[in-house]
């Protein structure tokens, strides 16, 4: 930003200044995921990688304000020190004046899983997805899929 500004010198002229100011604001991000039990994270962020159900959506400070549907699948949060992933079972979230507001059915850090059994999962979930025959089964095993993949996924970006 360029300040300009009139100063009066001694024998009564005007002379025009300039400063220029720089603004080096960190802005954050105020992300809030809430499940139906609790207050799951509730933080600042620098980035957001979210799963929406067109794809990976990043988010980052004085981003336009929107309101997405979250698919099954992980979300990478870039804290000032580190990466992070949280698995999202599927919701909504709100973005608004650098606040992401995140409303999900369940969500699981890559802390509270067993690597081996999520491997376990996500290979069985994958078999049973291959060999679904019926419509129902199809959709149950594809919902299966994905909540083991995002398990998966996370334990995978942790280590």
């Amino acid at each position: 930003m360029i300040l300009f500004y009139l100063n009066k010198t001694k024998s009564n002229e005007f002379s025009i200044n300039q400063k220029i100011i720089h603004r080096f604001s960190i802005m954050s991000l105020q992300v809030c995921i809430m499940t139906p039990a609790r207050v799951f994270w509730n933080e600042e962020a620098e980035e957001l990688i979210l799963p929406t159900n067109t794809g990976q959506m990043g988010v980052l400070s004085n981003h336009a304000p929107l309101i997405t549907a979250l698919d099954i699948g992980a979300m990478m949060v870039r804290t000032k020190q580190e990466w992070r992933a949280v698995a999202l079972m599927g919701g909504f979230a709100l973005v608004k004046n650098n606040q992401v507001t995140i409303l999900v059915n369940e969500a699981e850090a890559s802390s509270t899983i067993d690597p081996r059994e999520a491997e376990k999962a996500f290979e069985e979930a994958k078999t049973r997805l291959e060999q679904a025959q019926g419509e129902k089964e199809k959709v149950e095993a594809t919902f299966t899929f994905k909540r083991a993949r995002a398990r998966y996924q996370i334990v995978q970006a942790k280590g």
